[in-house]
């Protein structure tokens, strides 16, 4: 299904205001003559709706960043350690692999997770 793009002509005045508490950014779109409907909500970088003041409202939402440094990078895991001082051992596996050989999966998670152990201990991995 192909979306189909609607366009809107208004003659308006803009304002654009931060929210000191929050750190977010608004964009105000002020109609000169408001008509509700003509715009429907939705959902992209943010959230965009008409108010029934005939405002447009745009909140910018931000997509949360990992704050975790990489430690240590294995073939099929990474050890990192987060920002609240703890860490984090992820182990990824595809599917095929699992498929082709079962006991893949705990052979390679023991072995990189004694090198892990390891690491962290101050030796090398």
């Amino acid at each position: 299904m192909k979306d189909t793009i609607k366009t809107t002509m208004l003659s308006a005045q803009v304002a654009i205001s931060k929210v000191e508490e929050t750190g977010l950014r608004h964009v105000q779109v002020l109609p000169d003559d408001p008509c509700v409907g003509q715009v429907e909500p939705f959902r992209g970088l943010g959230y965009g709706q008409l108010l029934s003041t005939g405002m447009f409202e745009f909140t910018r939402h931000r997509i949360p960043r990992s704050q975790a440094k990489t430690e240590l990078r294995l073939p099929h895991s990474t050890l990192s350690k987060c920002k609240d001082h703890t860490l984090r051992f992820t182990f990824i596996v595809r599917e095929e692999d699992v498929a082709d050989d079962p006991g893949c999966f705990s052979r390679w998670l023991r072995r990189e997770a004694q090198q892990a152990c390891r690491f962290m201990k101050g030796g090398e991995a």
